[in-house]
This record gives structure tokens, sequence and C-alpha cells, in this order.
């Protein structure tokens, strides 16, 4: 009997992990554009990110911002990953959180990474988190409204299973599209050197206002309670990969800046 129960609560928590939703791209998004920056690199920042990093890749530490959210220490850093935005504004006129956002988390690793004074130790984990955060700028509900926490409160189904608006967009259809990130990285539109150039243009400001119009449409692709299948894909898939190019590209402009 006491062998049953314990069977019967292992697969209730298996279930309960299975169905626990993330809150940032998932860990094959990261990757995915890690890997695609690290492409864009100059030869010197390349020289200086092996340094720093001690030759791991940018797919590599591109998850660490999240894996550090387990560890109280960190918490103050969990209002970096997103920015609260109301549909109709842009950043410059919205709310700021006292706290800080996205915007401010990539600010302020560009500085330290700037610093000439900066220890080893501070460039290490700034970098790491700068790699995350450029990822996180280019999911469309990390800037997203304030009441229903970037679509997490927005209830959905994917193939018949509960989830959230939030999590579809995080890893739900990158994960359905069964390709490694090596894979979609290596898979990505083919641009001309001056369509990749008027990618990296801009601010970090301006990325953000551009990436908002997006969270625009994708709060207007489903209804609540909607059961998501493969359609959603096919009309939607086009728009993740095409941002997790355009925040590797990004990612490598600022990091050449840093670096050069």
């Amino acid at each position: 009997m006491k062998f049953k129960l314990l069977l019967l609560i292992s697969s209730f928590l298996m279930i309960s992990a299975s169905s626990d939703e993330v809150v940032f791209w998932g860990k094959n998004g990261h990757r995915v554009t890690g890997q695609i920056a690290q492409k864009y690199l100059t030869k010197r920042a390349k020289r200086k990110i092996d340094k720093i990093l001690n030759g791991q890749s940018l797919a590599f530490v591109s998850t660490y911002a999240d894996e550090i959210k387990s560890d109280r220490a960190y918490r103050s850093y969990s209002p970096w990953h997103y920015i609260n935005m109301r549909l109709d504004e842009t950043y410059e006129d919205s709310e700021k959180n006292p706290k800080g956002d996205l915007v401010t988390g990539i600010n302020t690793c560009i500085s330290v990474l700037k610093d000439k004074k900066s220890t080893k130790a501070d460039k290490i984990f700034h970098l790491k988190m700068l790699v995350h955060f450029i990822g996180d700028l280019h999911q469309p509900m990390h800037i997203g409204r304030k009441e229903d926490k970037g679509g997490n409160d927005i209830q959905i189904r994917w193939f018949g299973r509960g989830t959230n608006l939030h999590s579809v967009w995080d890893s739900k259809m990158i994960d359905d599209y069964n390709m490694s990130y090596t894979d979609l990285a290596n898979n990505v539109e083919a641009l001309s050197r001056k369509k990749i150039a008027y990618i990296a243009e801009g601010s970090v400001v301006d990325w953000v206002n551009e990436v908002h119009q997006i969270t625009n449409d994708v709060y207007n692709s489903v209804k609540v309670g909607e059961n998501l299948k493969y359609r959603y894909s096919y009309d939607h898939f086009g728009i993740v990969r095409q941002q997790l190019q355009k925040g590797g590209i990004r990612l490598a402009s600022v990091l050449n800046d840093i670096f050069n």
C-alpha cells in the first residue's frame, strides 16, 4: 500500500514538474541567440570574450541568468529580465520599475564591462547576464502588460495541455519544432551585409520599442482558453526564429562595441 502511495506521489510530482511554466526564453532559445552572436563577433572581441569566459561559448553561458534565480542572493536581479508597459506606449513614456528592468540590466552590464577598473569576477558575471538579457529583450512577452505578467496569467492550452501565452512564446513552439539549438542557429535566414547592418542599428531602447510592436500582435493572436495547435506554430514560429536571429546579431553588435 505504501509502495503504491509513493508511486502516486511520484507520478503527481513528475506531472507537476512537467507543467511548470518557464518565465523566460527556454534554454534552447537563449542558446540559439548566443550561437548566432558568436559568428558575428570580430576577432578582437572574440579573443577578449574567450579570455573572460575561459573559453566557454556565448551559447553555454546564455542560460546563467535563469540558473541563478534559485539562489536568493540574486533575487534583486529578477526585474532585469523584463519590462512592464501598456500596449499603447513607448518605453520612454512608460512608468519605470524602481527596481530596474531590462534596459537597466543591459546598460548596467555594458557599463561594468567597459569599465577598466572592473574585476574579472565582475566582468564574468555581467557578461553572462548581458548575453541572457539581450536574448530576453527579443522575446515579445518580456515587454508585456503588468496586469497579466507578460502573458503568464493568460491561460490557454497547447495541444490540449494547460499552459499560458508567455510559455508558448518562451519554449513551447521552439521545443515542439524539435531541432537542437545548433541546428536552429545554422538554419537562420540568409541575410545580406546591408540587412545585418540595418538590424544592428539603433539603441537598446529602439529595440525595446520595436519588439513591443510585436508584443501587441501576440496579445491579439489568442483568446483565453483557446487550444493552440499546429496552425499557431505555422503562423507564428517564423517570428520566433526572426527574433532569435535579431537577438544574436544585436548581441554581437553590443559585444563588438564593448570589446573593440
